[in-house]
């Protein structure tokens, strides 16, 4: 499968939307390479992103992630997954928006579908324990989000049926 021009494509949103599901899924069927963004962080940092978190802070840490997705976006055939808060960063919306032979997606997702998807990980993701503050993080990075160049709402449909109509965002390009 051919995208033209695009040399990259970069799964966005809430968590629980499926980025790092559906990106090896596009990534498998362009003959690209599948980047988690958090996982290049945690090499990094020989460490996990909730210890680094704990460690350093989130203002450490996105400064951290920045600089990783900085890198990343000068990939060429690769399809990477942000963390679910890399959207808050006015200089990563701005760099991936602006990113020549970049498709940036966002993989809406319903509140409640992430609640469901992420029940059982709350010792990965502390976030959910607290829902009341995920509620005002979801509510503040959802018009982030809707910036991307394409959004697709994910909530009814499969990992496969989502990596389609990513591709055909990305033919559509």
């Amino acid at each position: 499968m051919t995208t033209g021009k695009l040399r990259r494509i970069v799964l966005t949103g809430f968590m629980g939307s499926g980025k790092s599901t559906v990106g090896p899924l596009v990534a498998e069927r362009l003959g690209w390479r599948f980047v988690d963004a958090d996982n290049v962080i945690e090499a990094e940092a020989g460490c996990a992103v909730a210890e680094l978190f704990a460690r350093e802070g989130e203002a450490a840490f996105r400064q951290r992630e920045q600089a990783a997705i900085t890198r990343l976006a000068e990939a060429e055939g690769v399809v990477l997954a942000l963390g679910g808060g890399a959207i808050e960063r006015e200089e990563t919306r701005a760099l991936l928006l602006a990113q020549p032979q970049t498709l940036l997606v966002h993989l809406e997702v319903e509140l409640a579908t992430t609640l469901a998807r992420c029940r059982g990980t709350e010792y990965l993701r502390p976030v959910l324990a607290d829902e009341a503050n995920l509620e005002r993080r979801y509510a503040r990075r959802l018009p982030l989000y809707r910036t991307a160049h394409v959004s697709v709402a994910v909530d009814a449909l499969t990992p496969l049926e989502v990596a389609d109509a990513v591709l055909r965002a990305a033919l559509a390009r």
